[in-house]
């Protein structure tokens, strides 16, 4: 028997990560291991109070059943805090936070809840495959807007004005942007709030990357005035506490859009593991030294990105934030397929084409920081000695 697939899925193809990976994984069972430079999955531990916090609440024997679709009062409290301490935004923790397993799934909920066939949605280019997947699935129709290196990186809302937005109901904003590294611009977020009251347009805030080497406060785009009315907010602890894959995120903003989407959400998951929720409330409570301490570790590893991106030709900004480092492939290259292609069959080093990301990133890679100095290094020596191969067979 056929079983047909279903429409929506017509124009969503597999996630690029989940594709590579199986190359990746092929290359290492023959013999050749691949130094991964691609994906932002933290290699640290959390801190040793929040492993602590889930493995004593794991041993009770009344940890272990279905939760609520809210969260425990604690962690809604715990994040409300969080946001309070370090955004200065008041969040009514009953209302105003929806614990999630993390926020990719928020992208999914927030779409399915708010899009469907005939809405629009702007989406970054570059910027974070899943808001296109997700709109698609929901039946609504990607619009892209452009972000490039003359803009630095930000959008030109007196361009998109222009344009008929009659049809645009929500629009995709993501700062500390993924994947150029674009640190939050308060005057950028007051202009945004503007653009989309007057236009009558959702924004959604992704905001995961905003405590990764920003040199500045980290900042919400719910602490601008009025940005209540128009925008919710997308966090997790994934990259701000090393909790990737324990799948603790969050969304915060009106109360009646959130449960809207907790309507939805009620309706496709469960509740968090209670062990996981009351380690998150842990770590909420970490105190700026937490930050520190991770950001001093990512700050050694991007000057060793950094001497790997010199040496290979690329060129990149250096006030970048973020788990990552975008920079421009040097000429020579048809785009940065090209450049990752050689760099992993050459040298076994997996560095991500930029334009997976979008059309705008075809000129781009983007390379990880989750890896040790050590491995950091092996890369850089790998890619060294390919070069001089490369060289020594030319020239003879």
């Amino acid at each position: 028997m056929q079983v047909s697939v279903a429409s929506r899925l017509r124009h969503t193809s597999e996630y690029y990560f989940s594709q590579k990976l199986r190359e990746i994984e092929a290359l290492n069972k023959a013999g050749a291991p691949v130094i991964n430079l691609g994906i932002g999955s933290p290699d640290m531990p959390p801190h040793p109070a929040v492993v602590a916090a889930l493995t004593a609440a794991a041993q009770q024997p009344n940890t272990h059943a279905y939760q609520g679709y809210k969260g425990v009062p604690a962690l809604r409290q715990a994040i409300a805090d969080w946001y309070a301490r370090f955004y200065a935004v008041a969040l009514d923790p009953e209302t105003e936070v929806l614990p999630l397993l993390g926020s990719k799934e928020g992208i999914m909920h927030v779409s399915m809840t708010f899009l469907e066939a005939g809405d629009e949605v702007l989406i970054p280019n570059p910027g974070y495959p899943a808001y296109r997947a997700a709109a698609q699935l929901s039946g609504a129709t990607p619009v892209d807007y452009d972000l490039t290196a003359s803009s630095n990186w930000l959008p030109d809302l007196d361009a998109l004005t222009q344009k008929d937005l009659s049809r645009v109901k929500l629009m995709w904003v993501n700062y500390p942007h993924m994947p150029t590294g674009t640190p939050p611009d308060a005057a950028f977020f007051a202009r945004l709030v503007a653009f989309a009251t007057a236009h009558d347009i959702l924004l959604v805030h992704d905001n995961p990357y905003s405590f990764i080497l920003n040199q500045e406060p980290p900042q919400s785009l719910l602490a601008v005035p009025g940005a209540r009315t128009v925008a919710l907010e997308l966090n997790s602890l994934s990259k701000s506490h090393n909790m990737a894959g324990w799948r603790v995120g969050m969304l915060a903003g009106r109360a009646d859009l959130l449960q809207e989407v907790l309507r939805f959400k009620s309706n496709l998951d469960s509740g968090m593991f209670l062990p996981v929720q009351l380690a998150a409330v842990e770590a909420l409570r970490l105190d700026e030294t937490w930050y520190a301490e991770l950001n001093a570790h990512y700050r050694a590893r991007r000057e060793l990105v950094f001497e790997l991106l010199d040496f290979i030709g690329c060129t990149f900004a250096r006030d970048q934030v973020g788990l990552f480092v975008w920079a421009a492939i040097p000429a020579g290259y048809a785009d940065g397929y090209a450049l990752s292609d050689e760099l992993l069959h050459a040298a076994r080093v997996f560095l991500t084409p930029g334009g997976i990301f979008g059309s705008n990133g075809n000129g781009y890679i983007r390379v990880s920081l989750c890896q040790t100095i050590d491995v950091l290094g092996a890369a850089l020596d790998r890619i060294g000695q390919a070069r001089n191969a490369t060289f020594s067979a030319t020239a003879s």
